[in-house]
C-alpha cells in the first residue's frame, strides 16, 4: 500500500514540479596561466551578449569573469529606471564597501557620450521629454552567498554590472581608480 502511494506521489511530483528543475552550470573565472599579475595599465571590457567581464593589460587578455546586468533586454540604457546597463567607455571614479552588495566600483556614468545619446534620443521622441538620464552605475557584488544569480544568468540589478563577491575582491585588487571600463553588446 505504501509503495502505491509513493509511486502516485512521484508521478504527481514529476508532472507538477520536476519540470521546474534545471541544471545550473558553475560559471568560473578564466585566467591567463602564464602570468600571476597584470602588467602595465589594466582595463576592462564588459560584453553583455556573452555575460562576461574581461580584464586586459599591456600584454593582452588577463582574465574573464562571469557577470549579470539589469534588464534581460541587453540594449543600451535609455533613461533612469529602465534597468538597462549603459554602453560606452567609462572610468572607475571611486570604490566603496556596500552593506548589501559587498563592494562597489563606481563608474563615471553619465559621461559626455552618454549625455549626447540621451539628448539625441529625447529629440527623436524615443524617450519621454520628462525622462532623466540616471546615474549610480557600478560594478558590484551580489547578496552574501548568492552566486547562483550569476551562475544562472539572472539579471537583477538596476543597470549595474554584478559579479560574484569573491571575483569582485580580485577585481578590486586589479583595477585602480581611473581604470577604463568599456561596456558593449
Amino acid at each position: 500500500m505504501k509503495l502505491k502511494w509513493l509511486f502516485a506521489g512521484l508521478i504527481i511530483f514529476s508532472v507538477t514540479g520536476l519540470a521546474a528543475f534545471k541544471t545550473i552550470e558553475r560559471r568560473v573565472v578564466k585566467k591567463n596561466l602564464f602570468r600571476t599579475k597584470p602588467v602595465g595599465d589594466v582595463y576592462v571590457v564588459v560584453d553583455k551578449s556573452d555575460y562576461e567581464l574581461q580584464v586586459f593589460d599591456a600584454e593582452g587578455w588577463y582574465a574573464t569573469y562571469p557577470v549579470v546586468f539589469g534588464s534581460k533586454d541587453l540594449s543600451d540604457k535609455l533613461m533612469e529606471g529602465d534597468r538597462r546597463t549603459p554602453e560606452g567607455s567609462f572610468r572607475i571614479i571611486y570604490k566603496k564597501p556596500h552593506h548589501k552588495w559587498h563592494k562597489m566600483l563606481m563608474l563615471d556614468f553619465p559621461t559626455q557620450e552618454s549625455w549626447s545619446k540621451f539628448k539625441e534620443r529625447k529629440a527623436k521622441g524615443l524617450i519621454p521629454r520628462n525622462a532623466k538620464i540616471g546615474g549610480g552605475i557600478a560594478i558590484h557584488g551580489t547578496w552574501p552567498n548568492d552566486n547562483l544569480v550569476v551562475d544562472d544568468y539572472t539579471n537583477w540589478t538596476n543597470g549595474c554590472v554584478s559579479v560574484k563577491n569573491e571575483d569582485l575582491d580580485e577585481l578590486d585588487e586589479l583595477l585602480p581608480v581611473g581604470s577604463r571600463v568599456i561596456i558593449k553588446r
